[in-house]
């Protein structure tokens, strides 16, 4: 039996970076989460779940978030979960980890070319693997470059 991946990603770049990742997945038993109903279409034949986007500053809007988060997780169960960023799967990687002892791996946007974005930074506390797509910005502590998506 394979294992449940959860890949998250929020909207904009993050979605298109994760969307490029689907060849990777091909047999594997992977469910989307991102911030848009309308991104269900980009991934056919995919379990899909939209969740609210939120900021640092909306408090009602993390825990909404975090509710919806919970409910996702603890119906599928993911074994590992993947990002491409943002803060909405930042917050996804702390209660996989916690409920259900979930492995991350966070792949930090290709954007951030000259430092690591700042939810790519605090993944570090959560990740499993920690990435970046820039060779430069790799560093013995991490992250560690793997190659890109693009």
């Amino acid at each position: 039996m394979s294992e449940k991946i959860m890949a998250i990603a929020s909207g904009g770049g993050h979605w298109i970076q994760m969307r490029r990742l689907l060849p990777a997945f091909e047999g594997l038993d992977v469910f989307f989460v991102s911030v848009s109903p309308s991104s269900a279409d980009d991934v056919p034949g995919r379990r899909y779940y939209a969740i609210r986007d939120v900021s640092r500053r909306d408090r009602m809007g993390l825990a909404v978030l975090i509710w919806q988060l919970t409910r996702i997780l603890l119906k599928e169960r993911p074994s590992v979960v993947i990002s491409t960023g943002s803060a909405p799967a930042l917050i996804a990687f702390g209660l996989a980890k916690t409920l259900l002892r979930a492995r991350t791996m966070w792949i930090d946007s290709i954007a951030n070319v000259r430092v690591m974005s700042s939810s790519g930074r605090q993944a570090r506390r959560v990740a499993d693997v920690w990435l970046t797509q820039w060779p430069h910005l790799s560093e013995r502590q991490g992250p560690e470059h793997w190659g890109s998506v693009f």
